[in-house]
Formats: structure tokens, sequence, C-alpha cells
């Protein structure tokens, strides 16, 4: 276990200072990786609110699961930017940062003097990376964006969901994860060539262009035919058998992606004389007659249990799995044995488990995390460390409201 005291940071991106304006969600989850990483973040916070994710219910002690979930390993200072030391504090920090991250609508920060070309005056180095909803010369820049927003404006939203019926927003929020995604692409390749240059850059992401971007091979499909994909549910609009079938107690999930995999579902259906039925014997076929191939799947996988074709599925090597929840996600064999939770301890909120960052190096996975910080209560140490503040200096800043701790 770990707890917010400061430790030597590890990693790729150890030494690498990153300044995070950024809040609820498109901006923390990339400043989090970057943190994952070894990076040292100093998240800004406006005194006495916080990032608005800290009022979201359940809690854990003081602490919102939502600011839990996004904000680890990370130092909270509580600033007042609408005041001119603010700003200026704002700034001192900016010079001293490799990375500025902020994602409010275009323009916010200019007009509060923490604009790139602004900060860039004082660190030519400086890497400044902006995320919105659609980017400065969209015809809906302005426009408020939240992650359902950018999915109902990609199409995402128009296939998730089964035929005839209404379309669903994704289970989890992929228009702001995309967002934070295709931002930490931007800022390693602006790092990496700043190493060469020793010139910084302005990075920017909308998170429509990059729910846009995911779409993957269904902008393909639009193109090449002319026709909008439909929605297929759990099925692939052209790869058949894939998806969800039902079994006598549940569901699970086949994926045939290839001839071999099709061979080997069919023998483990005990129906090999699919295999040469000239309906479903090669890909094409299988797509014009998908209703009458999932009839029969559905006929003979309904006579057995969950557990009964999990187990005939891997010993016939058919790509299968059950479909879990959350928690029974979380809790399976997979994730304690890749050591993907952690447990760490807040001094006064106690422990807590996190989910941990994915990337391994050398077989290793991220340091240990540091618990998400309460609004304010690294800002003594990142005044006094990083700019040379006194104690007295740091209360008579407290007393005028220009931070909080």
């Amino acid at each position: 276990m770990t707890d917010t005291q400061p430790s030597p940071s590890s990693g790729p991106l150890a030494g690498i200072k990153v300044l995070d304006f950024s809040r609820i969600l498109s901006g923390p989850y990339a400043s989090m990786v970057l943190a994952d990483l070894g990076a040292e973040v100093i998240k800004i916070e406006p005194v006495g609110k916080g990032d608005e994710t800290r009022n979201f219910p359940p809690f854990h002690g003081e602490l919102s699961h939502y600011y839990i979930a996004l904000n680890r390993s990370k130092k909270s200072v509580a600033l007042n930017l609408k005041s001119e030391e603010g700003v200026q504090i704002a700034r001192d920090l900016a010079r001293q940062s490799d990375i500025v991250l902020e994602n409010f609508r275009p323009g916010v920060m200019d007009r509060l003097g923490l604009g790139y070309e602004q900060l860039r005056q004082d660190n030519a180095g400086l890497i400044y990376c902006s995320i919105s909803g659609f980017g400065e010369n969209s015809p809906l820049g302005d426009k408020p964006a939240f992650d359902i927003v950018a999915q109902a404006l990609s199409g995402v939203m128009s296939v998730n969901c089964e035929p005839g019926q209404a379309p669903n927003k994704l289970g989890v929020p992929l228009g702001d994860m995309a967002g934070s995604i295709f931002s930490l692409f931007g800022l390693l390749a602006a790092l990496h060539e700043r190493n060469v240059t020793g010139k910084g850059r302005h990075v920017e992401v909308a998170m429509l262009d990059s729910l846009i971007a995911l779409q993957g091979y269904l902008s393909q499909i639009y193109f090449v035919t002319g026709q909008s994909p439909q929605p297929v549910g759990t099925q692939h609009p052209s790869i058949v058998p894939y998806g969800s079938f039902p079994t006598s107690d549940g569901h699970v999930i086949v994926a045939c992606l290839t001839e071999r995999f099709w061979h080997n579902f069919a023998r483990c259906l005990g129906e090999d004389g699919l295999i040469e039925d000239p309906r479903f014997a090669l890909y094409d076929a299988r797509l014009a007659n998908r209703d009458a191939l999932h009839e029969i799947i559905h006929r003979r996988m309904t006579q057995e249990t969950t557990d009964y074709w999990l187990a005939r599925l891997g010993e016939y090597d058919v790509p299968s799995a059950p479909i879990l929840s959350i928690g029974d996600a979380l809790e399976q064999a997979h994730v304690q044995d890749r050591a993907l939770v952690e447990t760490v301890r807040h001094p006064s909120q106690g422990e807590m488990r996190l989910v941990r960052g994915p990337i391994r190096f050398d077989g290793e996975g991220p340091a240990a995390a540091r618990a998400p910080s309460l609004l304010g209560e690294n800002t003594p140490q990142v005044l006094a460390d990083v700019l040379g503040y006194g104690p007295e200096d740091i209360a008579a800043l407290a007393a005028r409201g220009v931070v909080g701790s």
C-alpha cells in the first residue's frame, strides 16, 4: 500500500512536470496516465469548490468515487484564477513545467492570461495541450460538450443498440476518454520532438474528432457502400457468427473471425454439416443467411447451460467468453494475476482500491500509486518546494482567498 506522502517518481516520464488545469474526465484521465508513467502532476483546482467531480456520489469518506477514479498520484493545489495573484502563481508554475494541460472551451485560458501564446513567452519549451469538445475552428466551437453530446454527433450511438431499438450511449465514457487518449499521443510525440528542437508545441484535440477517428471500419462501410451502417447489437456488421448467443441459463459471446474458428464452432455445436452447407460455407453466404444460421445456433445452444458451452467452446478452441458484471470483471483471476487492482492508503481517508494502469515495461507495471489528494492538500508543499514561498507568505495568500489548503 502507498500513501499520499511525496516519493521519488519512477517510470519513463520521471522528471517531467505537468501542470494540469483540466477537470471532470477528458483531461484528468490523460494527466493520470502521465502520472502512472512517472510524471509529477500538479492539479490546479478552484478554491473552495475543486474539480466538479468531487461532488459526485457515492463517496469514500470525503472523496468522490469519480474523483478517485481519475486523480491518483496527483498533487492538488487550490488556486483562485480570478485573482491577479492566483494567475501569477499559475504562470510561475507553468514557467517550471514541461506540460500544461487544459480542457476549457476555446478562448477561456487566453482570457485568464494563461493561453499558449502567453505562457510560451516565459517557457519556449512548454508543451501545451488543449482538449475541447469540438476544437477552436469548429462551427460548434462555443457549444458545451460532454461525453454523450460527442457520442451523439459521432454516429457511434446510432449503431450501439439492437436492431429496431432506440440508440444507446456507450457504457463507458468513450467520448471523454478518446480525447484524453489522443492527447497523450500528441503530448508524447511533442516531448520526443522537443528533445531534438528544444521547442514546445500547442497540441489540440477535440472529443468529437477523436470519436470520428475511432469509427474504424464503420466509416469505410459508408464510404464504400454509400450507406450508413445499421445497428446489429452484439453481432458484427460483416462477420457471422459473431456476438452474444443464448444458452439455457444466460448468454455466451462467440467470435468466429476466421474460417478456422467457424469450422471449430460448427464442430463444437455438433453441426459439422454446416461447414459444407452452401448457405454458410463462405463469408458472404453466412452474411446473407445470418438469420437462418442464428436460428440453428440458438436452437442448439439453448439446450445446454452457459458453463457447458464455455467448457465445450474452450475444448474446440473457439474464441468465447461469459458476459461479466463490472464487479465480476474486477474480481476475476486475470485481474488478480496481472495485479490490475492495488490498495492505497490516504492519511485521513483510509484504504481504497484502485485500478492500475495497464502499460508494462520489461514486465513491470506502473509504480505504486498515491491516493488522490483532498482539495488543496498539497498547496503549501508545492508553493514552498516549487516556488520558494515561506509559511507566512502562504498563510497571507490563504487569508486573501488566493489559495486554499
